[in-house]
Order: structure tokens, then sequence, then C-alpha cells
């Protein structure tokens, strides 16, 4: 499964979802990769206020306050 993480520098929310991604890493396999949203004008402009933003399979699954539980119902349908 891919999990794409959209964060950015001096985040605590980011930091926050990076922990609950590791908490669900211990039970299932998960490809994680993490965008720096500074890294892209149209991906700064699509998520400057949404961030942390969370994709499954390239659909947005959860952002802002993501919890372990958040990202366990996506998984989980």
């Amino acid at each position: 499964m891919k999990l794409t993480l959209f964060t950015k520098e001096n985040c605590g929310l980011c930091e926050e979802a990076k922990d609950a991604i590791r908490l669900v890493q211990s039970e299932y396999e998960i490809d994680v990769n993490e965008i720096d949203i500074y890294s892209d004008d149209a991906l700064l402009e699509e998520y400057q206020l949404m961030i942390p933003v969370i994709q499954i399979n390239g659909e947005t699954v959860a952002y802002g306050k993501i919890h372990k539980i958040d990202i366990l119902n996506a998984i989980n349908g």
C-alpha cells in the first residue's frame, strides 16, 4: 500500500501524523512517501491550509489533526 504524506518543516501536526503512520506501520506494510509542499508551487497552493495531508493510493483520506484511527479507517474501508 502506498501512503503519501504532504508536510512542511516545523509543523507540529505533521510530526503527530508521522507518529500515527509509524503506529500503523507496525500492523500493516505501508510504503510512505513524504513530500514537502514547499517543493512545488502547485502543492503549496493546494495544501497550505490543510497540512498535513495523507493520501492512500492517490486518494486523500485525512488532513489536519490526524490520528491512527483515521489511517486505519481508510485502510480498512
